[in-house]
């Protein structure tokens, strides 16, 4: 897979390691250029592993995570950048509290736009994975993910839209990241439910109930299984965030090795052919259809043609157009 090249959004660090990390270390292993692109440095996350609720880890909280996302990054064999903005915390509360002056979430749209846009026309990638319109959850740094990385996918294309930016260039597809699907937790949880009698994922269940299985909007499953050992190490580098005796590791490798041997993602945008496909039915290769070494037009030819984002709010838009 030589030439082709992925980049990965996401709003803090650790995101990378539970969102498609599998996936990312599948594509670096078989020779693909992956770059994760860290919004924020994480400064306002709380500490969820017990073990780390120290004084000097607490003390040094922007610096430790500095240093657990380059050892994730290792582990996951990827290529790593911050993009330089200051975590929004989560907001709790009823009514929440405002957000803090100069964080991410309250960055000039445009602006966060356009550094967006210099990353992507300097990495060049084919493929750009993000989170779709509710963040994955709705942390107000996920939903900024959202907004900007769709404002630059299309952004970077137009030569006439941040020139300072560096060369116009087109993404050929665009992926949302499905990593907690009730149907993958309800498949695990009663087969640790018929090994020793114990519900492990329940709690995480309920937070599900009432709501649509994000399953149904997935149109990829890319087979990793290979590298989940690699993705429970990436999560565990980041040991202020995950903690190991916790229910996040609680299936063991090869039992989701067995069960669910894939990672989900959403087609969302794509400016090359899609195949049709049956009901049941997935891509199994974000790659599919890309050629490394054709770029694509530039400019008004740039155009969209196919995904659930495009579908859903660009049908009769130009690239050029921004469908919010």
């Amino acid at each position: 897979m030589a030439g082709l090249r992925l980049m990965a959004v996401h709003a803090h660090p650790d995101d990378e390691s539970s969102k498609g990390s599998a996936t990312m270390a599948r594509y670096a292993t078989e020779g693909v250029r992956v770059l994760v692109e860290t919004c924020t440095g994480g400064e306002r996350g709380d500490i969820l592993n017990p073990a780390m609720d120290r004084p000097d880890v607490v003390a040094d909280l922007p610096g430790v995570r500095v240093r657990e996302m380059a050892r994730a990054a290792d582990i996951l064999g990827v290529d790593h950048h911050w993009l330089g903005y200051v975590d929004s915390g989560l907001p709790e509360g009823d009514p929440k509290p405002p957000l803090p002056e100069g964080c991410f979430a309250l960055a000039d749209d445009d602006e966060v736009t356009g550094a967006l846009v210099a990353r992507i026309r300097e990495f060049r990638p084919h493929v750009l994975i993000t989170y779709d319109e509710n963040g994955g959850y709705p942390h107000p740094d996920h939903l900024k993910v959202h907004s900007a990385s769709m404002a630059a996918y299309e952004a970077a294309a137009d030569p006439e839209r941040y020139p300072e930016a560096g060369p116009a260039w087109a993404v050929a597809k665009v992926y949302y990241t499905h990593g907690f699907l009730r149907r993958r937790m309800e498949v695990l949880d009663e087969e640790l439910f018929a090994r020793d009698g114990v519900r492990h994922f329940e709690e995480f269940l309920s937070r599900f109930r009432g709501r649509p299985d994000i399953m149904e909007r997935v149109t990829t499953r890319v087979e990793c299984a290979a590298h989940f050992e690699q993705r429970n190490l990436a999560l565990l580098a980041h040991a202020t965030q995950i903690d190991p005796n916790g229910w996040f590791f609680a299936a063991p490798v090869e039992m989701q090795q067995r069960l669910w041997p894939t990672e989900e993602f959403e087609l969302a945008a794509s400016r090359i052919p899609v195949p049709a496909r049956a009901e049941g039915e997935y891509e199994a290769d974000l790659f599919e259809g890309v050629d490394p070494y054709v770029d694509l037009p530039v400019g008004p030819e740039a155009r969209t043609i196919a995904g659930t984002w495009f579908d859903a709010t660009n049908s009769d838009a130009t690239p050029s157009e921004d469908p919010r």
